[in-house]
């Protein structure tokens, strides 16, 4: 089975300094990556059966979910090959991407970094004598 699992830890590791919690022993290669201030996680890797993701057969296959800005792009993005629907998080923002190949490493890359951003911490921001959230 090909995967982009090692390509996407290298990756988070290199742009975020963030490394992989493994937080079930269940689910022992579950890997969650958090943000160091808030500890909010903006993705999630998987081995999920194929079938509980709506696919063909039952082999597992490696996922990465990731946090959309919007419920519309997230959608849309679900009727691309190799996205989903968020397995296994709530909310209709999380989409699951295919690590086998379906989509490349390059955008997949480009997903992490938008969901970084999507569950970053809201920086404070004044005008006007008035703090806004950012």
């Amino acid at each position: 089975m090909q995967t982009y699992r090692p390509q996407i830890y290298e990756y988070i590791k290199e742009t975020y300094n963030t490394s992989p919690e493994y937080l079930w022993m269940r689910y022992p290669d579950y890997a969650v990556f958090r943000h160091a201030d808030n500890q909010k996680w903006f993705c999630i890797v998987m081995d999920v059966p194929r079938d509980k993701l709506g696919l063909n057969g039952t082999e597992r296959v490696d996922v990465l979910n990731v946090k959309m800005h919007d419920a519309l792009e997230a959608d849309f993005l679900k009727q691309q090959p190799g996205y989903l629907r968020g397995y296994h998080l709530g909310g209709k923002c999380w989409v699951s991407i295919l690590l086998d190949g379906a989509v490349p490493l390059t955008e997949i890359c480009a997903r992490i970094d938008e969901s970084y951003r999507n569950t970053a911490a809201k920086k404070a921001s004044i005008r006007n004598g008035d703090i806004y959230n950012v």
